[in-house]
């Protein structure tokens, strides 16, 4: 009886009830319910349109409307800008003192400050053309080229790149200076600067640059191969009037001498004669010119002329050549046409003995003690 009310007792505390199950049953159902919302896709949102425009149209038509406010506020500041530098009067060139020139030397600052402020003074900075001004400097002969800035407010920059010359050059009666390209640029307008050229004869007023170009460009090439050598301070003049013989004028001890030089090969040729001049100069003390042109032999003319002052262009009479090869050699296939003289007697002396000796046969013989007859 007691182990009945036992278990009996045992059975009704740890046996759940019909209730009790009906509750365990429910919440494992949400359980799995809420396990299973959690893997499941949300729905598709459906979009509603809140304006006219789409989201992407409006964006874009509000960036455009930016930008366009942004160009006009831009473009209205620039004309103010623009309308307070032409009208102001704080950029005006008023003077000369508004124009600062660098890098003339030799040329005449007047002559570029005119240049300079020509149709400049009293105008807008703006309103200066400065391909114009240069265009204008760059046409004064001294110089080569013109750099022309603008120095806000009112204040225009120029600097000055000059002709570098290398000869001088007689035209007429004048001596001007003259670059390597041909250009004549005239005497220097200061003269602190002195300069130790030769002179160059034939080229002419009339002559135009291109041709004076080309002219210059064989006296570059004379000098560059005599500086070789250290010849080209013996230079003094140098006649270019016949492109196919330049001829130079040199001095040394012995005197000046012209050099028939051709047109190639100026610095072996001036070493020829450098070498040898001591040689002739025993024969011939006096020596005019010599002729280094021809293939093989060399001609040398004495000096005839007793004022020494014979103008550079002015051919000499040929008087000795001295050959360097023998018969049959190149130098004969290249001989000069110029005849053969007795450098030991002047031309003038024989035709002067020739008519003595012909007034001596003509002449009667006189009475003993008359005298001479006074000539005339």
């Amino acid at each position: 009886m007691t182990r009945e009310r036992i278990d009996l007792h045992g059975q009704d505390e740890f046996a759940p009830s019909a209730a009790a199950r009906g509750n365990i049953s429910a919440r494992a159902i949400d359980l799995e319910s809420d396990e299973e919302v959690q893997f499941l896709r949300t729905a598709k949102r459906v979009p509603v349109r809140r304006g006219p425009l789409a989201k992407k149209t409006a964006n874009r038509v509000k960036l455009a409307f930016k930008i366009s406010v942004a160009a006009a506020l831009a473009g209205c500041t620039l004309w103010g800008v623009c309308a307070y530098g032409a009208h102001s009067e704080r950029f005006l060139i008023n003077s000369s003192d508004n124009i600062e020139i660098s890098g003339v030397r030799n040329a005449s600052f007047a002559q570029v400050m005119d240049v300079a402020r020509d149709h400049v003074l009293g105008r807008n900075i703006f309103y200066v053309s400065l391909d114009d001004r240069r265009a204008k400097l760059e046409a004064l002969p001294w110089v080569e080229s013109a750099a022309v800035m603008r120095l806000l407010p009112n204040h225009l920059a120029i600097t000055i790149t000059e002709r570098t010359p290398v000869a001088f050059v007689q035209i007429g009666s004048k001596i001007n200076l003259i670059d390597a390209n041909g250009v004549v640029l005239g005497t220097p307008a200061t003269r602190q600067t002195r300069y130790s050229f030769p002179v160059i004869h034939g080229i002419t007023e009339t002559q135009p640059l291109s041709s004076r170009a080309e002219v210059m460009k064989l006296y570059n090439r004379l000098m560059t191969d005599l500086d070789a050598d250290g010849y080209t301070k013996q230079v003094s003049e140098v006649d270019l009037a016949d492109p196919k013989d330049v001829r130079a004028t040199v001095s040394d001890n012995g005197g000046m001498v012209v050099l028939h030089l051709g047109d190639s090969d100026f610095g072996d040729r001036f070493k020829l004669y450098a070498t040898h001049i001591a040689e002739w100069r025993r024969d011939n003390p006096r020596i005019q010119s010599v002729d280094l042109r021809w293939e093989g032999q060399i001609v040398v003319n004495p000096d005839t002329e007793k004022s020494g002052d014979r103008a550079i262009g002015s051919p000499p009479q040929p008087a000795k050549i001295a050959r360097s090869g023998g018969p049959g050699s190149s130098g004969d296939r290249d001989k000069p046409p110029s005849p053969r003289i007795d450098a030991s007697v002047h031309p003038s002396k024989k035709k002067a003995a020739t008519k003595a000796r012909g007034n001596a046969k003509n002449q009667k013989p006189r009475a003993k003690g008359q005298k001479p007859a006074a000539r005339s």
